[in-house]
This record gives structure tokens, sequence and C-alpha cells, in this order.
């Protein structure tokens, strides 16, 4: 299990890692939902607007959340006691948080062509699961990280094949930081092009990580407040439009 460790450790801990990811990531979906779903609507590329400028700040910070939750996703496989009951919440919560998340994002109770992020989590989570049993055996770890890509990619869940490459770099290179923050770095610039390659500053909170835990168990408020935030993020954007 992860390490409490005491106030003298240097670095950040996981939770203030998570926090990290959780505030970013309000900050992008506050762009996405308010900003760009609110205030702007069908002006959000209208050259002159202020708001634009606050739109593109907003996610540009709100970049460094995802490489981040794939590294946390990470972490939890590795000191995780009990993988298929890890499984079986990211699913449950994939299920939970969706009609918050096509509310939020497109308006509407059901969107069947897009998932949200616990997909990719959750999908990730199966390929590290199987690339680990496919020890030694190279070619049924590649079946495993493709099929992984495949499903991410079919069903259309946030970040798809990219999101399950970056879990896999962080697991594959989990003993080597510095290649590990290479080939991550470069994954999260390609998925971040549009935004300066921002996604690639989420790997300098990552390499402050100390390895504990925190003293505080809040996995029950990291898991809820993706579902919630988004629902309240709709409902702030019905009150302004």
């Amino acid at each position: 299990m992860y390490e409490t460790g005491t106030a003298s450790v240097k670095g950040i801990t996981g939770n203030t890692l998570k926090m990290v990811a959780i505030v970013t990531m309000l900050l992008d979906h506050a762009g996405v939902i308010l900003v760009a779903g609110g205030i702007l609507g069908d002006n959000v590329i209208q050259e002159g607007n202020p708001w634009l400028m606050v739109y593109v700040v907003l996610r540009t910070i709100g970049r460094l959340a995802f490489p981040i939750f794939c590294f946390l996703l990470t972490e939890g496989f590795l000191h995780t006691r009990d993988v298929k009951k890890y499984g079986i919440r990211l699913l449950a919560f994939a299920f939970i948080s969706e009609i918050p998340f096509d509310l939020a994002i497109f308006g509407q109770w059901f969107q069947p062509g897009y998932q949200n992020v616990y997909f990719t989590l959750f999908l990730g989570l199966c390929v590290l699961h199987f690339y680990r049993k496919a020890a030694g055996n190279p070619v049924k770890q590649s079946l495993a990280a493709l099929a992984g890509m495949a499903a991410a990619s079919l069903i259309r869940s946030d970040y798809d094949a990219i999101g399950i490459g970056m879990i896999l770099i962080f697991y594959v290179f989990r003993e080597n930081k510095k290649l590990q923050t290479l080939f991550g770095g470069m994954l999260a610039v390609v998925s971040s092009l549009s935004l300066s390659g921002a996604a690639a500053l989420a790997f300098i909170p990552i390499r402050m990580y100390n390895g504990k835990r925190g003293e505080k168990n809040l996995k029950h408020f990291f898991y809820w407040f993706y579902p919630v935030h988004l629902l309240l993020l709709y409902l702030l954007r019905l009150s302004i439009t």
C-alpha cells in the first residue's frame, strides 16, 4: 500500500497531486461548459472577444489534468491489493458519470458517440492487468495494448487510444523516470498540440511526487468529484444562458 509518510518528506503526496489534477480539470471544464457552452455560445471563435482569451487560458491549464490522472491510475494499479475491485469501482463511476458528462458537454441526457474519462481509465487498468500477466511475452503484451487502444477508439472514450498509450508509458517506464518523462511528455505534447503542447507541463508536479499517499484517505471525495462537478457546472450554465 501507499506509505503515509510525514511532513518532513520532500515533494508532494498523492493527495496533493490529485488536488492539482482535479483543480486543473475543473478549470478545463469551466472553460468548456461555462465559457464556450454558455457565455460565448456560437461565438467561441469570434476574434476580439475577451472571453475567448479566458477560454484558451482555462483549456490550456486544464491540459495538465489527464496525464496526472494517468500517472495516479498507474500508481494505484501498482499498489492495490485487489485489481478486480479497483476496476469495478472505476467502471461503476464511469456509468454514474455518464449522464452528468453528457448533460454538461453535449446538453443531452444520453450521447452515445463519446464517453467520459472514467471509461478510458477503466480500459487502461484492464490493459495494465493483462500486460503484467503477459510479462515475458511481448506478443501478448502488444496484443493487450492494441486491444485496449482499439476499444477506447471504438467507444470513443475521452482521449481514446492516446489515453491508453499514456497509461502504458507510465507503467512500462515506472523504473526509469527520465524515459517516462521523455516519452510521456512527447505523447502529452501530441495530445495538446492545439494548445501549445501544454499537457507536457503535467510532468512538473508528477516528478515532484514523493511516493506517499498523504495523511487522509480522500478516495471517495476524488471519485465523486468528477460526476458532481460536471452536474454543478451544467446547472450553473443553465442559470446564465
